[in-house]
């Protein structure tokens, strides 16, 4: 029974001491936190001005910040100065990875130096001018509209938005694909007045692109309707040129010839005047 109770005791007393343990590590990583780093985006495009900054949870007076990239060291900072690094994407190396330590050699919080988890930027392409396209074709219930939209270029996914002038006629459409945006809808009636856009953006901030207004134009039906009221008309003009090319050639020789033949005498020899003078 004896060494029940002692093997009890020591099973006890191991619970304690590992309890004890995983206080003192809890106790170390409160206390020596890492650091974040981070930037107002993450998607940027070539050219772009930067800013990564490195925060901490626990501040002090003379904290230093180091910046890397990949091993590459940057730069340090002290606390008199910001924690922001500016940098600028000129080419695809400059995504990163980055990262941030945090030191403090006097205050024994931040002798452990740890790094901040690293940082990556994702490069994009701007979306291009869209180009829209506007198709309509006449109902019984009025006009089916379709309005398509495409970016020539852009990074993927791109949204698109429809517009009737200034408001928004349709929900973001995503395309993830280089193939037009299409949205269709009906109107009883035109005024004639409406005008159309549409929008195309990325996940690029502040850099959406807006199409040339776009009237909608003659529907189908109106086409062939106002082709049927013209076709007689064309058709009369047609005949009437017709027959007036050879009226216009043939009546001129014709007054030609009869007018000759109205001037030139029958027979000189045997008219009365002529018999008379010659008898004289």
């Amino acid at each position: 029974m004896m060494w029940k109770k002692s093997f009890l005791v020591f099973l006890f007393s191991l619970s304690i001491q590992n309890a004890v343990l995983d206080d003192d590590r809890t106790k170390k990583t409160d206390e020596c936190p890492s650091p974040r780093l981070s930037s107002q985006t993450t998607v940027v495009t070539k050219g772009q001005n930067v800013s990564l900054i490195c925060s901490i949870e626990k501040k002090s007076q003379t904290i230093m910040y180091y910046f890397y990239q990949g091993d590459k060291y940057l730069r340090t900072k002290d606390n008199g100065e910001s924690n922001i690094f500016n940098l600028r994407i000129s080419e695809a190396r400059d995504l990163g990875p980055y990262k941030c330590k945090v030191q403090d050699s006097i205050s024994s919080v931040y002798r452990c130096s740890k790094y901040s988890p690293d940082f990556n930027f994702t490069l994009l392409d701007p979306v291009a001018t869209p180009v829209l396209n506007i198709s309509v074709i006449q109902t019984e219930a009025g006009l089916y509209i379709t309005l398509r939209c495409i970016s020539p270029n852009g990074s993927l996914p791109i949204n698109y938005t429809f517009f009737e002038k200034n408001a928004a006629i349709s929900p973001a459409i995503s395309k993830d694909v280089r193939q037009p945006a299409e949205f269709n809808f009906t109107k009883k009636s035109t005024q004639g007045d409406e005008e159309y856009r549409c929008e195309a953006k990325n996940r690029l901030l502040n850099n959406a692109k807006y199409s040339q207004y776009s009237p909608i134009p003659l529907t189908d039906g109106d086409g062939c309707a106002l082709c049927l009221q013209l076709l007689p008309v064309g058709l009369l003009l047609v005949l009437k040129v017709i027959a007036l090319i050879p009226a216009c050639w043939i009546l001129p020789k014709y007054k030609a010839r009869k007018a000759m033949r109205d001037n030139v005498p029958e027979d000189y020899g045997h008219t009365p005047m002529e018999v008379g003078e010659y008898e004289k």
